[in-house]
């Protein structure tokens, strides 16, 4: 909840503050980053002295609301579902302060200002397309939030990689940042916990198409997890095959968030919700030769 409120700040330095007790909850310090807050709880952090003079820490200007299409699959007054293309970033960051899913969300319905990050309660790679949930208010918010830290989202997505995968199973491998580029993650011992489940969608010569199930979040897990055991992403510019020769046809990672589900917060029903491949992967899995 913190980080959605002070996203000018890394999450590690965030909880290194927590743990020095620079936050306190409803007046009381509060040490452990994992604690629950409810709603109408008071948050309040002070700001190391270091913090307060370094320049790179201080906050952005607000985004601003840009006329840029969405592909609504569903809203109501407690939340919307969008389906991302791929190419779009989800919310401003450095290098990139408008022509983001935030700044097109506070265009299409502006009293999301009023939330972090305009209600956007979990995030997908700039080249990953498919489902995310939106908040449209605080309450709406806090639960969603509180569903993903608790596991009780579910997220289906569909992934092409190179090699043979013979049968489905589950990857558990930690996932931390990169030492030698801190871009980039890798399986680390030291690293948070990441659980991703799979299973064979569909077969191809050289290739297999998997669904997979995240119970964790982690950043890039999928792409990570694939790479630890040696089934890259198809197109993936970062952790994939090198000198991948389906790039030119598929220039981004071959991964989209197809189904999304969760207990709805206003009214407590279960939702699920589709999205077909897009036509740039569907493109390509025609293309490629039959096992």
């Amino acid at each position: 909840m913190l980080a959605a409120h002070a996203s000018q700040f890394s999450r590690t330095r965030l909880q290194a503050w927590i743990r020095a007790g620079h936050l306190q909850l409803d007046g009381a310090v509060c040490t452990q980053p994992r604690t629950a807050v409810e709603a109408g709880q008071q948050l309040r952090l002070r700001l190391p002295d270091e913090a307060r003079t370094q320049q790179r820490d201080a906050p952005p200007p607000p985004a601003q609301a840009e006329d840029i299409p969405l592909q609504i699959v569903h809203e109501d007054a407690d939340l919307l579902v969008i389906n991302k293309p791929a190419g779009l970033t989800v919310h401003p960051g450095a290098g990139q302060a408008r022509g983001t899913l935030q700044n097109a969300l506070l265009h299409h319905r502006p009293a999301l200002e009023a939330l972090p990050r305009a209600g956007i309660v979990h995030r997908l790679d700039k080249l990953t397309s498919g489902l995310l949930v939106v908040a449209a208010h605080l309450e709406a918010h806090t639960a969603l939030v509180r569903a993903l830290a608790a596991r009780e989202v579910h997220r289906e997505y569909l992934a092409l990689v190179w090699g043979e995968v013979i049968a489905g199973g589950t990857i558990e491998a930690p996932l931390g940042r990169d030492p030698r580029d801190r871009r980039r993650y890798v399986v680390s011992q030291g690293g948070r916990d990441a659980i991703s489940h799979y299973r064979v969608e569909r077969r191809y010569a050289r290739h297999t198409l998997l669904r997979v199930q995240l119970e964790t979040g982690r950043t890039h897990q999928i792409r990570v997890h694939m790479q630890h055991r040696r089934w890259p992403l198809v197109g993936d510019p970062v952790y994939g095959r090198r000198g991948d020769p389906l790039r030119a046809q598929l220039p981004r990672q071959a991964l989209h968030a197809t189904a999304l589900g969760f207990v709805h917060p206003g009214d407590g029903r279960d939702c699920r919700f589709e999205a077909p491949l897009p036509a740039d992967i569907a493109k390509l899995l025609k293309s490629l030769p039959a096992a």
